[in-house]
């Protein structure tokens, strides 16, 4: 039973690292958003066009991607999730295994000696 608490500690401490950084990169997008709209509109670094909107727009789309590996993907793929998958897997090899010795065995017997 400890081994099996460490790991939904494991798993919760985890778990809640992921969602710090999520907020993290919130906060720093909105901060960073503000910085480069400012500096598109002082025109800090000489350049003419709108560039700040794809910078903000890249980011935007990585965010997303974060919010979406840590949400929906890792909240879904989880511990257990890998467990039965992997049990599944393990089920399925197993059946073939005896299927193939069904046939070993079954081809041992028929075959005159």
């Amino acid at each position: 039973m400890e081994k099996e608490q460490y790991e939904q500690y494991e798993y919760a401490r985890k778990r809640l690292n992921q969602k710090k950084s999520i907020y993290f990169h919130f906060v720093l997008f909105l901060l960073g958003s503000v910085f480069l709209s400012l500096a598109n509109y002082f025109k800090v670094f000489g350049f003419d066009s709108n560039w700040s909107l794809w910078v903000i727009t890249t980011w935007i789309f990585l965010f997303i991607l974060h919010f979406t590996k840590v949400f929906i993907t890792d909240r879904f793929m989880n511990k257990n999730w890998e467990r039965e998958q992997i049990d599944r897997l393990v089920t399925q090899q197993q059946r073939k295994m005896d299927q193939l010795q069904t046939q070993i065995e079954e081809e041992s017997s028929t075959k005159p000696q």
